[in-house]
């Protein structure tokens, strides 16, 4: 049976790399390995995402699907006042995220979480550069989950590239939260800012 990202306990061999980034005039270092989404270096629909955040945030935010936490990283080296949780399913990925955490000087809580089935509690702002390969029923599942966690008023960041579905993923999510605004485009690769209305309603 192949073995994706997305796997809970990856039995490929450990093939463990190191590398840095640049990110606002500090050096970010960071540990992959196999069995991992983006084992060699920080994919560019992560990098787009984390470009496209607001200036300034604040509260509690979620990374869904942390892979080894490349995103997670990045977003508290801009904001280290935020309150991070990192969910993944992927066991050895959500071990190096932790890592990663650590060897930054940086702090949050690693969840394992198929999806948000562990998540508890509501964030201001939600990321998430989702699982394409779990297929469309996983990912809009996880769509809708999100704006369950919100709290009035908070936004679901995602990445999607126009390849993979990005338009037809804007129409379902004008079904789902009452702002969505294309925040980023690049290289095939669009963000989207779903905002969760601040009047309660059932979808």
């Amino acid at each position: 049976m192949a073995e994706y990202y997305y796997t809970q306990n990856p039995e490929s061999a450990h093939q463990f790399r190191t590398f840095t980034v640049e990110m606002g005039g500090r050096l970010l270092e960071f540990e992959t390995d196999a069995g991992v989404f983006s084992k060699e270096h920080i994919d560019p629909g992560s990098q787009l995402l984390c470009s496209a955040l607001p200036e300034e945030m604040e509260g509690r935010l979620l990374d869904m699907g942390a892979g080894w936490g490349a995103m997670s990283v990045l977003i508290l080296a801009a904001h280290p006042g935020l309150d991070l949780t990192m969910a993944e399913i992927n066991e050895r990925a959500l071990e190096l995220a932790r890592g990663n955490l650590a060897r930054n000087g940086m702090s949050g809580r690693a969840l394992l979480s198929d999806g948000f089935g562990n998540v508890e509690g509501l964030f201001e702002t939600i990321v998430t550069n989702p699982p394409i390969r779990a297929g469309k029923a996983v990912i809009y599942g996880m769509f809708r989950d999100a704006r369950e966690h919100l709290v009035p008023g908070g936004s679901l960041y995602l990445v999607i590239r126009k390849q993979q579905g990005a338009e037809s993923a804007g129409k379902y999510l004008k079904e789902l939260y009452e702002t969505v605004d294309v925040v980023k485009k690049k290289s095939g690769y669009v963000v989207y800012r779903c905002t969760k209305g601040t009047e309660h309603a059932e979808i």
